[in-house]
């Protein structure tokens, strides 16, 4: 007697319990690391996107097989297109102008993309996707952070009062064999004693400098706030 086989590439009990479980897991893999890194979109946003992906598109397959009819890429496109909404905003810009969010906002986008995978039956390249989710934001992160503390181009938050000027805090910059790429004065958002602010895009001649130039900084007569952005 032959054994009863399932087709996991169709829609029926199996699949369905098989599919969306799947997407609870590869989803909560990617969601727990958010989580734990503290971002906005953690383990029950990334599961939710993921479970609703898988179930949407399952969805389609499931009206094309019952009813013959339909176009099985028509809400795999809606979904695609709206989880920007939802990645949008998790994307903020910090009262000293830095862009924060964008990773999170990318994750949730593939992982709803993972989700539309694993609702198709797609089970090889989502297993082989949140592998790839993860060493990005984990491994790759480190690497990102080892990279720009080894770069040479520097952009720098002030806050200072009255006491100070801006002339001062480039002529100190200069002393310091650095060369001014940009600056963009702001609001203070930091120090309320603080009058002015200002973001400077810098050049560092050596990369041992970085700490010095803050340090220097700092130390000017009415700076109440400086620090890497």
């Amino acid at each position: 007697m032959r054994g009863y086989i399932v087709d996991i590439y169709s829609i029926n009990d199996m699949t369905i319990i098989l599919r969306l479980l799947l997407a609870v897991i590869l989803g909560g893999a990617i969601g727990f690391e958010r989580g734990r890194a503290g971002r906005p979109a953690g383990l029950r946003t990334h599961i939710l996107v993921c479970l609703g992906s898988a179930l949407a598109v399952m969805t389609n397959q499931y009206i094309m097989e019952r009813y013959n009819t339909g176009d099985p890429t028509r809400m795999a496109a809606q979904v695609i297109s709206g989880i920007g909404f939802l990645g949008a905003g998790t994307i903020i810009v910090t009262g000293r102008h830095q862009v924060k969010g964008l990773t999170t906002a990318a994750g949730l986008w593939a992982t709803a993309c993972m989700g539309l995978a694993i609702g198709i039956g797609f089970y090889k390249a989502a297993i082989f996707t949140c592998i790839l989710i993860g060493f990005s934001t984990i491994v790759l992160h480190r690497l990102d952070n080892y990279a720009l503390s080894k770069s040479k181009v520097l952009d720098i938050y002030i806050e200072f009062d009255k006491t100070a000027s801006i002339s001062v805090i480039l002529d100190t910059l200069k002393k310091s064999n650095v060369s001014i790429e940009s600056i963009e004065m702001v609001k203070p958002s930091y120090d309320r004693s603080a009058t002015s602010a200002a973001i400077m895009t810098i050049k560092l001649k050596q990369k041992s400098l970085r700490v010095e130039v803050i340090t220097k900084i700092s130390a000017i007569e009415g700076v109440e706030f400086a620090e890497e952005i």
